[in-house]
This record gives C-alpha cells, sequence and structure tokens, in this order.
C-alpha cells in the first residue's frame, strides 16, 4: 500500500495513535492457530529479547559523556546522527547482541537500540535541569528568594517560561539525596539509576523483513499483521523464528483513508496491546485571525466552565450565550473512595512487612501477596477513572467549540499550579485532578476538527470583572451578598457597570477575550510543539473586556411577568395508582394498558448523580435490613454510589447561546 497521503488545499497530515488488540494469530507455514494466550506468550519471548539487550545499552551509556554525546546530534567525524535513534546509536558504534547461543535476526536488536536510544534522548534535559538546580543550588530549599528563582532560571535553557513546579519537584529530589547521604548529588545520573527496559516490541524500527501491516480490501476497518515470532524463549537458530499474521479490527476513530504504520506491541494483563499509528489529513490550523474563541476555565467543585466570545470589526467583544459547565463531583468522589481505599492497602501492606522482616517463609508472606495484587488493581482502577473522566471532559469541551463555530480554545496555563497551602481536603482534591490528560485530550480531539489550543498566563482571569477589569467582590451566593465566599463574584462599581455572575463564568469571559486580544503574541514552543500566549501586554489586556449586548425583546416568548397572586397548591395531589377502573372497549393493536400502577418513569435523578453531593461523604450506615434486627455495619455508598456508570456522575450542560447572529449561529447543534 502507498505510504503518501494525498493533501487537498487547507490541509495538513497529522500522524496519532489508537488502541488495538491482538486476539489470536494464524502460523503461516502450517495453518495452526495461536489462541491469544499462546500469542502472548511468543510476544512475550521476542519482548524479552529486545528488554534483555536495551537494559544492557542502558546500563553500559548511562553517564553525561555519552547521552552528551548522543544529544550533540554529530558524530566522531563531525557527520549529522539521524533522527531514528537506532540509526544514531549505529553511527556511534553502540550495539547489543542477545545471549550466547541466542541467534536473532538485526532487526530485533534494531528494536532495542530504538528503546535505548529514546530513553538516552530523553533524559538529556532532565540533565541539563539539574545540573542548572545544582549550580544554582539556594541557601534554604523549601523557598527561594526572588534572585535565586532569577539566577535558576537564567541558567536553564528556556527557564522563563518553565513551570516553577518542574524546579521545585527537581529540588525536592535533590533534597532527598542529600538528607540520605549527606552531600548534593554530581549529576542527575547519580541521582537516577538507568529506567527500566520495558517489555514492548517498536516495529516502527523494523522494515518489511520483521513485520507488515496492510488495510483489509474487502472492509477498511480490518487490517493484517504480520510479524516474525520465536517458537521458544532460546531461540538457537532462524528455523526457530517463524511468520504469523495477526488480524486487527481497527478502532472507529481511523479513518478509512488514514495511512497505516507499524504499531508498537505490549503486554498487559495476558494480552497483546497495539498502539496503531497512522497518519490522515486534518485542517489546517493558524495562530491569527480568529473572530470567534472558547474560553474554558479550570475549576475544583465545577471541573470546566466554558462559553464562547466573538471578536467584533470595531474592535470590541461580545460573549455568546451564558456557557456552560461540565460538573464531576461525583467523578471525584469516586477517586476519593479509591485513594482512600490504597492509602489502607499499602498501610496494611507496610505493617506486615515490619511484621515479617525479610522472612520469606512466613505466614504472612501470602497474606502481603494479596495485599499487593488488591492495592495494583486499585490503582488501575484510578486510571482508569482518570482515563474516563479526561476523555469525557475533553469530548464535551470540543462539542462547544464546533457547536459554537469557534476556531480556537484558549486554556488556563496551570502547570505551575501546587496542592499545598489550602487545606487537606483542598490539597488532596487538588491533587488527584487530571488537567494534564484533559488538556492533551482537548488538543487531540480538536485537532481533527480544524481547532487550535492556546494556553494563556492565568492571571487575576478570576479576581477582576469581565466588563471593567476592576478587582471583583467575592460572596457566598446571589442571595447572601454579604456573606463572605468565593462562589459568586459583584463588581464594586455598582453605578456604571453592575455585572455579577458566577466566579467561573466571568473566569471563562476573561480567558476567552484575553487570547482574542493577544492572538498576535501567540508562538509555537519548539520543545512541544504547543500553540502558547507567554505573557500580558497591559495595552492589549485594556481591550480584553466583555461588551455587554443590548436586550432584545422576543416577540415570540410570552410574557412571564407576575400579574396576579400565586395559585394555591392542592393539598391532596393526584394518586399515582388509578381509583377507577381500567374502561372497557375494543384494544388496538398495541394493546390496552393495565389498571394499577401508572407507568411513573425517573422524575429525580439518582443518588449517584445528585448534582451538590460532597466530595468528602463517602458513606452511611445502611438501615435495618429486616424489621426489628439492629442496622447493618454495612455501608452503602453516598456520593459516588457502587454500580452507577460513569455518566450518572458527571454533569455536562447543553451549548445555550444568548441572541445567536443569523449568518453563524442559526444553524448551531449539539453534535451528538
Amino acid at each position: 500500500m502507498s505510504r503518501k497521503l494525498p493533501l487537498g488545499e487547507g490541509e495538513t497530515a497529522r500522524t496519532a495513535c489508537a488502541r488495538g488488540l491482538l486476539r489470536a494469530g494464524v502460523v503461516e507455514k502450517t495453518g495452526e492457530v495461536l489462541p491469544a494466550a499462546v500469542l502472548a506468550q511468543r510476544v512475550g519471548w521476542a519482548a524479552d529479547l529486545v528488554s534483555g539487550m536495551a537494559a544492557e545499552l542502558l546500563a553500559e551509556h548511562w553517564n553525561a559523556a555519552d547521552v552528551q554525546r548522543l544529544a550533540s546530534g554529530e558524530d566522531a567525524g563531525g557527520r549529522k546522527l539521524p533522527s531514528n535513534a537506532w540509526m544514531a546509536l549505529r553511527r556511534l558504534g553502540w550495539t547489543a547482541a542477545p545471549a550466547r547461543g541466542v541467534r536473532v535476526n538485526d532487526r530485533i536488536v534494531r528494536m532495542a537500540q530504538e528503546q535505548a536510544g529514546r530513553a538516552l534522548r530523553s533524559v538529556h534535559w532532565r540533565a541539563e535541569l539539574t545540573s542548572a538546580v545544582l549550580r544554582t543550588w539556594p541557601g534554604d530549599p523549601g523557598k527561594r528568594t526572588p534572585e535565586e528563582w532569577d539566577r535558576v532560571r537564567e541558567t536553564v535553557h528556556g527557564g522563563r517560561h518553565l513551570p516553577s513546579s518542574v524546579i521545585r519537584s527537581r529540588t525536592r529530589q535533590i533534597t532527598a539525596f542529600t538528607q540520605k547521604h549527606g552531600r548534593l548529588p554530581a549529576d542527575v545520573f547519580e541521582l537516577e539509576s538507568p529506567p527500566r527496559a520495558a517489555r514492548m516490541l517498536l516495529l516502527s524500527a523494523c522494515d518489511s523483513q520483521q513485520a507488515t501491516i496492510e488495510r483489509g480490501e474487502d472492509d477498511p476497518q480490518r487490517a493484517l499483521l504480520r510479524l516474525q515470532l520465536p517458537i521458544r524463549p532460546d531461540p538457537r537458530s532462524y528455523r526457530d523464528w517463524t511468520w504469523v499474521a495477526c488480524p486487527v479490527m481497527l478502532p472507529p476513530t481511523i479513518p478509512p483513508g488514514a495511512v497505516l504504520h507499524l504499531p508498537t506491541l505490549r503486554l498487559a494483563g495476558g494480552k497483546v496491546r497495539a498502539d496503531l499509528a497512522y497518519t490522515h489529513a486534518v485542517p489546517t490550523t493558524s495562530r491569527t485571525g480568529h473572530t470567534v474563541a472558547l474560553g474554558v476555565d479550570w475549576g475544583l467543585n465545577t471541573l470546566l466552565s466554558a462559553g464562547a466570545a466573538r471578536l467584533h470589526d470595531d474592535g470590541h467583544i461580545s460573549a455568546l450565550g451564558h456557557g456552560a459547565q461540565f460538573r464531576a463531583a461525583g467523578i471525584l468522589a469516586k477517586q476519593h473512595r479509591l485513594r482512600r481505599l490504597s492509602e489502607h492497602l499499602h498501610a496494611k501492606a507496610e505493617h506486615i512487612e515490619r511484621l515479617i522482616d525479610a522472612d520469606e517463609q512466613h505466614e504472612l508472606s501470602g497474606r502481603r501477596e494479596v495485599l499487593h495484587d488488591e492495592a495494583r488493581c486499585v490503582s488501575d482502577r484510578r486510571s482508569n477513572l482518570n482515563d474516563a473522566l479526561a476523555r469525557a471532559a475533553a469530548r464535551w469541551t470540543v462539542d462547544q467549540a464546533i457547536a459554537a463555530k469557534a476556531t480556537m480554545i484558549y486554556l488556563e496555563d496551570l502547570r505551575s499550579m501546587e496542592a499545598k497551602g489550602m487545606g487537606r481536603s483542598t490539597n488532596t482534591r487538588l491533587s488527584q485532578t487530571v488537567r494534564g490528560q484533559i488538556a492533551d485530550r482537548i488538543r487531540h480531539l480538536a485537532a481533527e476538527a480544524g481547532i487550535a489550543v492556546v494556553t494563556v498566563p492565568p492571571r487575576n482571569t478570576s479576581r477582576r470583572c469581565p466588563r471593567c477589569l476592576i478587582p471583583l467582590r467575592h460572596r457566598k451566593a446571589p442571595d447572601r451578598p454579604t456573606a463572605p465566599g468565593w462562589k459568586w463574584a459583584l463588581c464594586p462599581d455598582r453605578a456604571g457597570c453592575g455585572w455579577q455572575g458566577d466566579r467561573d463564568h466571568g473566569a471563562w469571559q476573561r480567558i476567552a477575550a484575553r487570547g482574542l486580544t493577544h492572538q498576535t503574541r501567540t508562538v509555537t514552543d519548539r520543545a512541544t510543539a504547543q500553540m502558547v500566549i507567554r505573557s500580558v501586554v497591559d495595552t492589549l489586556e485594556t481591550q480584553a473586556v466583555i461588551t455587554p449586548t443590548t436586550q432584545t425583546s422576543n416577540p415570540s416568548r410570552a410574557d412571564r411577568s407576575k400579574t396576579g397572586p400565586t395559585r394555591r397548591k392542592t393539598t391532596r395531589p393526584a394518586p399515582r395508582r388509578r381509583r377507577a377502573p381500567s374502561p372497557t372497549g375494543p384494544s388496538g393493536p398495541a394493546g390496552k394498558r393495565p389498571e394499577g400502577h401508572a407507568p411513573p418513569g425517573r422524575r429525580t435523578l439518582p443518588r449517584a448523580a445528585h448534582r451538590h453531593q460532597g466530595v468528602t461523604t463517602i458513606s452511611t450506615p445502611s438501615p435495618r435490613l429486616c424489621p426489628g434486627e439492629p442496622p447493618s455495619r454495612r455501608h452503602r455508598p453516598r456520593g459516588a454510589a457502587l454500580g452507577a456508570g460513569f455518566h450518572l456522575h458527571a454533569h455536562a450542560t447543553p451549548p445555550r447561546w444568548e441572541d445567536p447572529t443569523p449568518d453563524t449561529m442559526s444553524d448551531m447543534g449539539s453534535p451528538s
């Protein structure tokens, strides 16, 4: 198949990755069908050979001189090193070989060199950062002075725009080493041991002599992966390697016209997972020239608040609608419960470790292994929950942008925010947020729709009024204007501006207005290839205000003004059970509804989906199981009900746009 992707006008090529699963394989020479367990065993044998050679390469070249030589991009003769890691290692003469008596082809060695080369290249940035922190080591590592911060940022390459949390985490790592050894480390290679080589097959480093992948001719959502696998853990000759054909069902996220690349195979839970790489055409995005943008504000109780704003020809900015919210209090409550369970399991395992005291024959050794397995399962559940939350929040955000016909999404850059100094409960909840995963998923989904994603500085987005930039006053609720709080914001200029609203709604308006006015300041980060606005310009910030729109009456909307007293409610509501028998008469084709209870349907949300559930409310005592018996000691969850689906714990409001303009918002609707 052709590896070239045809592109049209206004399109660019984009490479992405999707998850797949190898369920079976067929040995081409004999026709033997390999079930999933046997296929995973053979892939594991090949992965063990690759990871063994990669670990030897990492241990041999885990030093500052070799890493600097690889990162310099030139060999001993001054020639430029290839971009492929395995080719660069061969140019430098860094070879790998299997154990004595084991026969592998050259492509297996390539995969080992590719894996080791990627790890060695990635450590170069950490080595430079650690060296800069050591050269500017502060007097008090726990609290740097402004002069010490300036000094360390000037030493690090690109340190002016580096999140302070990265420097703090590296400082804490060095401090822990100092407390243990009584001295500062020499470099990152003394601070960190060589990384463990993962059991995976990087088939992208191979050619057709080791693996091929072709899309099905009849069904474009099917593909056939062919690769050589060993028939024993220590192949002695090339006869111990056979070609195995593995059918792959492509996920629907891979377009039919996408070009497939060789995947990466990983072993997880006794199954062979495939990271399917593909290249497809997407609309080209630009940094400037946007008139409609979506501003997104991060929150705690309300995870995301978003809304669209329009930049008009005369330079003023207006908000399109009231915005929307994505609440995930139930999911955060579930995270809290799983975190408590994980801490409890680790505490019990550590207690058993102290009792065993390195005695492998102790009677509690089996209990320790059971606790470790349970803790691992809980960790997997937490990871899956975070991944599901990130996917749902990102899909909701991109849907909001598509519905508003926005061509840009502006996010707050909160990478420097740390969970400390705000109380035990708040710090714990902040540490469990998945802002990084959500931002990555938003960029992934937005790129497919041709929408650019830009991060903006978060300074004063929630502190100042979106209409006049005056510092806001925050109160507990709109009906309690004197109670101190943080949720409701009021502009102190009641005579002129008079804006008041939810704090998060004011923040997304500020973010969208700041992004639209600072479009010319948008740059692309070289390290991450992400669009960012690094700083705020005062002259442009004064223009980043939301102009209120004039209220126009809608003749089609009925007047709901109160003109009389409220009608009294009856004290005898209609019963749900019929008090009259069912009417007699011939029944139609659909039959007759039986007498008794009328189908009530679901009038309220289940407890698991309560909108205002507390994140720290875990459970309450269960009532008596039978009359006359004491209350049960078992607990039923509140806030995060066991067995309730993921979407019962998340609340997302659809887009509601106020006074849509006919030219851009008339055909607006939810993509779903």
